[in-house]
């Protein structure tokens, strides 16, 4: 397969509004030990992606300022050391950035073959949110069948893959969204309650559905003041953790609380994590979760598929948050 030397790109020169994503020439990496080469078809759109181009999320360091945090194409090279992936083998990806390319390198291991009859624009929306939400629910979380969620955005990427993790673990998921619609989205996805925070108060609403209980464990990517509020909806040895923080990394919280219920606060950010750590995920993704992709029994929620020249209105969509489900680029065939 003959690959060119340059390639399309969305390379931000300066932080900015969505209008610095514009397309450039950029030259086509190359893979080093333990990677492969992947042509692009599509790329998920995530926050993470909004923060980078304001330049609030710098990279790690040796990680392309190109933005793009998961592809899903096919593999047109491989590390001389690589021998569990093929050229023309069709995967979707976690990396650490360069996503938003016709061409992207990604760690073998944190590849993932592209489910039998998907199509490319699906799969490239699975492993950023799939990779987050299994490590914080079930590694960070200790999620366990049986008990109950409460998840923040419910319709978000994040929050559409944490009501499809809860139904394969058995878990009940009460999710807030912005509006009646989002709430009536979420409850058709799966979550069994979910609770309008613009017209209620969701941790009066938590205490109700619960009886009182509260809930085992809080997802949460809002931070700020909803952390004081999201103790409140927790149960006895009830799990906090967080994934984001979009009002604000601050609050003042009564430690009382957390010493009276036996709580437990964690969180943890998935980019600067070691290829290591991510290639275990990906081993227990694809034996717990890919099944049931291939089985059709979860099916992934696309909102809205992007030109890689319209990046720009992809990310006036996520800032909107208007959103139901993943916003995805189409890139290559």
């Amino acid at each position: 397969m003959s690959i060119p030397s340059t390639m399309t790109a969305i390379d931000p020169a300066a932080p900015g509004g969505p209008e610095v994503l514009v397309t450039a020439q950029r030259p086509v990496p190359q893979p080093g030990a333990g990677e492969v080469l992947v042509k692009v078809a599509a790329a998920g759109v995530n926050r993470p992606d909004v923060l980078q181009r304001l330049g609030l999320y710098p990279m790690p360091p040796g990680v392309p300022t190109i933005p793009g945090l998961e592809i899903a194409g096919t593999i047109v090279a491989v590390a001389g050391d690589v021998t569990r992936w093929q050229i023309g083998d069709a995967v979707c990806a976690l990396v650490a950035g360069g996503g938003y390319a016709e061409y992207c390198t990604a760690p073998a291991g944190q590849c993932l073959a592209v489910p039998k009859g998907m199509a490319m624009t699906d799969a490239a929306g699975l492993p950023e949110t799939w990779f987050t939400v299994w490590s914080n629910v079930v590694d960070r979380g200790g999620a366990v069948r049986g008990e109950t969620m409460l998840v923040h955005g419910g319709t978000s990427g994040i929050g559409v893959t944490a009501i499809q993790l809860g139904i394969a673990l058995g878990l009940t998921v009460i999710v807030t969204a912005g509006s009646a619609a989002k709430c009536a989205a979420a409850l058709a996805l799966g979550a069994a309650h979910a609770i309008d925070y613009n017209a209620q108060d969701f941790a009066a609403e938590v205490a109700a559905i619960t009886n009182g209980r509260g809930v085992d464990i809080v997802l949460d990517m809002v931070g700020g003041d909803y952390i004081p509020r999201n103790l409140k909806c927790l149960a006895d040895d009830g799990r906090h953790v967080s994934i984001a923080f979009q009002r604000g990394a601050k609050a003042d919280l009564d430690l009382t609380a957390i010493m009276r219920k036996r709580l437990v606060m964690t969180g943890s950010m998935l980019r600067p994590r070691s290829i290591a750590f991510k290639t275990a995920i990906a081993e227990v993704l694809e034996r717990a979760i890919w099944p049931e992709f291939e089985s059709g029994r979860l099916t992934p929620v696309t909102d809205k598929v992007f030109a890689l020249a319209d990046a720009a209105d992809a990310h006036r969509r996520m800032e909107a948050g208007t959103h139901v489900g993943k916003i995805v680029l189409r890139i290559g065939a």
